[in-house]
């Protein structure tokens, strides 16, 4: 028997993407230091703040069988990690840094499984090409508020902004839960997610995912 989800995250990406799956879970954000350990690369980051996040919302579930799903994600630009920026200086200089070049997008699941208090985490990485998008559009969307409360800065599924570039990755990551990565993590304790999970991910997205099916076929 499938035990209860929890989502130990308040954002409304994660937790349109969740429900996609079909399933009814609860939320529990985790609030936890996001600071970056000393010669910490992206990938191990964001690993351990998905296992911190897991772990600090399993605290509300004492006693409780639960699965306590969580995630991380951020971005890179030439190996150095770009958090939320703190202001709206920051924010330009993360969005110019990024313009018309490349960069890698990690998240990291966590799933935690209370009753015994068994992990599995894993790390989706995307590689994000941007556009040669204009100062005034950088200008336009630092208006809005949206980079404040987002890794490097942008939210790829901005409907004035637009800063990516036709890509060839995990659409999911970059908006925050790779959800190929936690269905094949699910499935090693027998929590079965739909089959058709990935087509309702990329109608979700209105995005064409080369990378599912590779991603889903990948054991560990």
């Amino acid at each position: 028997m499938n035990a209860p989800i929890v989502l130990a995250s308040s954002s409304p990406r994660r937790k349109a993407l969740l429900a996609l799956a079909g399933a009814p879970f609860e939320v529990q954000a985790a609030d936890i230091n996001e600071d970056v350990h000393p010669g910490e690369d992206p990938l191990a980051y964001v690993r351990r703040l998905a296992e911190e996040k897991a772990a600090k919302a399993a605290e509300a579930y004492a006693g409780q069988d639960v699965l306590i799903i969580a995630a991380d994600t951020t971005v890179a630009n030439d190996g150095h990690i770009l958090g939320k920026p703190a202001d709206g200086e920051e924010a330009r200089q993360m969005l110019s840094s990024l313009r018309g070049r490349e960069h890698m997008v990690y998240s990291g699941i966590a799933v935690l499984r209370t009753a015994s208090g068994e992990m599995r985490s894993d790390v989706a990485t995307t590689s994000v090409p941007m556009r040669a998008y204009s100062g005034a559009e950088i200008e336009a969307y630092i208006a809005t508020g949206d980079p404040l409360d987002k890794a490097g800065a942008y939210a790829i599924q901005h409907p004035g902004f637009h800063p990516v570039a036709e890509m060839e990755g995990c659409r999911a990551n970059v908006v925050g839960l790779p959800l190929c990565h936690l269905k094949r993590n699910l499935e090693k304790w027998n929590h079965m997610l739909p089959d058709d999970l990935p087509a309702a991910c990329q109608a979700h997205l209105q995005y064409d995912c080369p990378v599912s099916e590779a991603i889903l076929e990948w054991r560990q």
